[in-house]
């Protein structure tokens, strides 16, 4: 049974690895001509899919990426001196098992997790899916396909093709991020350095293996702003209108956005949508179920959609029809909680008053300040979705090498 994937970041080579394993033949088609290697920014895994990654034999290598982060100073707008928290024992109190790294570095240690065993095909992208499973391509001849997963991102072109246009599933949510690369001007060493205002949060963070730094950038707007996707010079104009006269750290890294070998700027937008299946179609991670970039854990939903996925596809011997319908149940709740992550995320990471500011650093400061037991029941008490990660059940699907039928 053969399944095309579109997408190479992290569901779609999560799903290629395990389908591989449960005996399908799997070809994964990426518009970009290669891996991206700048680095990307920084995501987070929690425990279920640590314990996915630890089943594909991938942990030590995330373990020996990861960045390294373990202090925060938070600067409130205006006050004189910082806040200093452990971010260590703030992610412990979240997760018992937390990884936070790179998303280019995640990326390239699970594709080369199944490499030999998929094709891999860079430099392409789909421009039709027949009803009877016929693809074409942009650069490539047509072929045939049983199946066809987008593992193609919150824009993801597999979904316009199969459900229509993006708008019609598409919540934003009221708030915009940016990430930019530039040179670690300020010498961070493990530690996480954010300045916080109304509406507006900035912060700096290195990554013990990388020679660069990234600034993260998330502010809130009552009102979708006026940009086209690819107009980068306007989102650098909207990035520095935003955080104009914040800090003076801020303006200097703001100062890097015309230097930048790397930059990404987007709303934080949620996906709504009814089903992610039609036909031989389906969609998987933010693809499918993006709860908001930054904010939501959507890379660690996505290792567990991809997961689910094909365990359900294994389960059901390729049968579609009975396979979507289980991943959609098995999903639902994980995708529902995770949107509630979000919200509550992006209210407390960009405040909408001074007092959220001063909460925000208070709350870090006192988290990090008590054991761990404490701090995961101050946690607990203080957000109801604040250990969601950690408490998705996922059914374990044993490998199954034997070929599908389909």
């Amino acid at each position: 049974m053969r399944i095309l994937i579109s997408g190479a970041s992290v569901a779609g080579p999560v799903l290629a690895y395990w389908l591989v394993r449960h005996g399908f033949s799997v070809t994964v088609v990426e518009r970009a001509p290669a891996l991206r290697k700048t680095g990307g920014h920084a995501v987070d895994l929690f425990r279920p899919a640590v314990d996915i990654s630890e089943k594909m034999g991938v942990l030590p290598r995330i373990e020996g990426r990861a960045t390294g982060t373990s202090r925060m100073s938070v600067h409130r707008e205006g006050a004189r001196r910082p806040v200093r928290a452990d971010l260590a024992k703030i992610f412990s109190a979240t997760s018992e098992r937390h990884v936070e790294i790179m998303r280019d570095d995640l990326s390239e240690i699970y594709h080369d997790a199944a490499r030999d065993d998929v094709e891999y095909v860079f430099g392409d992208s789909i421009t039709s899916i027949s009803p009877g499973g016929e693809v074409r391509f942009e650069n490539a001849a047509p072929r045939r396909f049983d199946l066809v997963v987008g593992a193609d991102g919150l824009h993801s072109n597999v979904r316009r093709l199969a459900f229509g246009d993006e708008s019609a599933f598409s919540a934003f949510i009221g708030a915009y991020l940016g990430v930019l690369s530039l040179p670690n001007l300020s010498g961070l060493d493990g530690e996480l350095r954010i300045h916080v205002g109304v509406g507006r949060t900035a912060g700096m963070y290195g990554a013990r293996h990388l020679g660069d730094a990234r600034v993260l950038f998330l502010f809130r707007s009552e009102r979708q702003l006026d940009y086209h996707h690819r107009d980068v010079p306007r989102q650098k104009e909207l990035l520095r209108d935003a955080f104009k006269g914040m800090h003076p750290e801020v303006e200097r890294w703001l100062d890097e956005l015309d230097r930048t070998p790397a930059f990404y700027f987007d709303s934080i937008t949620q996906l709504r949508m009814d089903t992610w299946s039609r036909g031989r179609v389906t969609l998987v991670g933010d693809a499918g179920y993006c709860p908001g970039p930054a904010v939501g854990g959507s890379t660690s939903l996505a290792v567990v959609g991809a997961y689910v996925l094909a365990g359900e596809l294994a389960r059901a011997g390729g049968d579609h029809e009975r396979a979507f319908p289980a991943y959609e149940r098995a999903m639902a709740e994980p995708v529902r909680g995770s949107r509630e992550v979000a919200l509550s995320a992006a209210r407390t990471l960009i405040p909408a008053s001074r007092l959220g500011v001063w909460g925000l650093a208070q709350g870090a400061r006192l988290i990090s300040a008590l054991p761990a037991g404490p701090s995961r029941a101050l946690t607990r008490l203080a957000s109801k979705t604040a250990r969601l990660h950690d408490s998705m059940f996922v059914d374990d699907y044993p490998p199954q090498r034997q070929a599908a039928s389909g």
